[in-house]
């Protein structure tokens, strides 16, 4: 049996976060996973486009919480780890690692992009879709950030999407409750531990503004403490993160 919500997998779909919402407001609860062989209108944060070629993983956990929306939040930080630990399984123990706020990096480029929405049910329950896009047989090429894929970095070819979510739908469950009985705390720990980028400087893109500095580590509540060139604490809760001069901003 396995040790995870149970998977539906579709041969295409236009998004499995949009089936995902599609499903919440018609008044399903899950949990479950959503999977797509082919997506034909991926998103991923802030608006972008995430392709989904055949050969790599596209899925969206359906699930409800009785958590606030901030606190649901940090399942992004529960999926990131989950992904991490997916390419540890793949490529070998510390293959990847975590940039602010969750996208994995294999060698610097990006291979898995998060993307976590939620609404209100008439209960008063959240519906969370937490959807994960990973990169396993094939990267994008028409894109302005340096990204990869599994298959690069394996000598033979990389896993089935299907047999890839299960081991990352178990992965993101044994989090799930480490953050459910002992709070956000070990899951920050844990991020902490895969994290590229602390005590480097690097430029934080907020929706109205740019600041700089250097990045300190992760709060309590999942923002990224930026120590100013002034002394100042900046604590960026949304935002693309740049590292290095190199742009490698979040999905």
């Amino acid at each position: 049996m396995a040790n995870h919500p149970p998977v539906e997998a579709y041969d295409e779909l236009d998004s499995t976060n949009a089936e995902a919402r599609r499903r919440a407001e018609a008044g399903e609860a899950g949990p479950v996973w959503i999977t797509a062989r082919l997506q034909t209108a991926g998103r991923g944060r802030r608006g972008r486009t995430w392709s989904t070629q055949p050969g790599n993983l596209a899925a969206t956990l359906l699930t409800l919480t009785d958590r606030p929306p901030a606190e649901a939040a940090q399942l992004s930080f529960v999926a990131a780890l989950a992904a991490c630990d997916l390419a540890d399984t793949c490529l070998g123990a510390g293959a990847a690692c975590l940039k602010w706020p969750n996208d994995v990096l294999i060698h610097g480029r990006k291979a898995v992009g998060i993307l976590v929405e939620s609404g209100t049910r008439p209960d008063g329950r959240l519906w969370l879709a937490v959807g994960v896009g990973v990169n396993l047989a094939h990267a994008p090429q028409d894109v302005d950030r340096p990204a990869t894929a599994f298959a690069e970095h394996m000598s033979g070819p990389p896993p089935e999407p299907l047999a890839a979510l299960d081991v990352m739908a178990t992965a993101f469950e044994r989090w799930r409750k480490v953050w459910s009985t002992t709070g956000f705390a070990a899951i920050a720990a844990g991020w902490t531990e895969r994290a590229t980028g602390l005590g480097q400087r690097c430029e934080a893109r907020l929706p109205n503004r740019s600041v700089s500095g250097v990045a300190e580590g992760m709060d309590v509540d999942g923002a990224l403490r930026l120590r100013l060139d002034d002394g100042g604490l900046e604590r960026i809760t949304a935002g693309d993160v740049f590292f290095g001069g190199r742009d490698a901003a979040g999905n």
